[in-house]
């Protein structure tokens, strides 16, 4: 497996307008290719197949969007593939969930594959905010997926949120550390807040102030992508 790599950076404020959580109502979706840009240089795929499942809520489930592949797993499946890497990336994400929902499910859709993933994008905790829950139940919930994942040597990129401050410091502090606190306990890579590059530009998100656009997810990939990338196991090139 490839060496962790992590973004440390200091939390700041959120804005109330963006708790990040509503993570909607929709079905989940499925896996599908999103567009490369006209002036990415595409590279050819290579290498052993990476199977990633995207396992979170609204925010990788593609809420808003009539076509799925307007998706961030897919977005990112298709920037991957024009980097030369080829990754298949099972889009699990799922509207509304928490990390209890998430935790309720997580050993179905591991057992559901064909075989083991190679890798585990985790991202969870907006709808907790969004209900207020508490910050040491949200860290039980992760503790548990986490242990789940590590049992199973599937390795894991956190994908972290942030609190709003309309929660009060004290649980803003304990909601934001958490994410690096886990990373730190079990070894997972880590993109401590993985929309911080868009969250304060109101035209990358939909009506609701909470959803991506289409340019939004195409941001959040641009911006995360070399993390991603740093993160994913090493393979064996393919041969001849």
């Amino acid at each position: 497996m490839g060496v962790w790599q992590k973004r440390v950076r200091i939390a700041v404020g959120f804005p109330v307008a963006l708790a990040l959580a509503a993570c909607g109502s929709e079905a989940p979706s499925e896996p599908a290719t999103g567009e490369i840009a006209e002036d990415e240089l595409v590279i050819p795929v290579m290498g052993e197949q990476i199977d990633i499942i995207a396992f979170g809520d609204s925010l990788f489930a593609g809420y808003g969007f009539a076509d799925k592949s307007d998706s961030y797993p897919a977005k990112l499946e298709a920037a991957l593939r024009a980097k030369g890497i080829n990754s298949r990336i099972v889009n699990a994400g799922v509207s509304g969930d928490t990390t209890a929902a998430g935790l309720d499910r997580l050993e179905f859709i591991l057992d559901a594959q064909a075989e083991k993933p190679d890798f585990f994008i985790l991202e969870l905790g907006g709808n907790d905010l969004l209900r207020g829950l508490s910050p040491a139940e949200t860290r039980a919930n992760f503790d548990a997926m986490l242990t789940i994942l590590s049992e199973r040597d599937i390795p894991v990129l956190l994908m972290g949120m942030r609190a709003p401050p309309n929660h009060g410091p004290e649980y803003q502090a304990q909601f934001d550390a958490m994410y690096g606190e886990l990373a730190e306990e079990y070894g997972t890579a880590l993109i401590p807040f993985w929309m911080e590059d868009i969250y304060q530009d109101a035209s990358l998100f939909q009506s609701d102030r909470i959803h991506p656009t289409e340019e939004g997810v195409e941001a959040l990939v641009a911006s995360t992508l070399d993390e991603v990338m740093a993160a994913l196991p090493e393979t064996d090139e393919a041969e001849g």
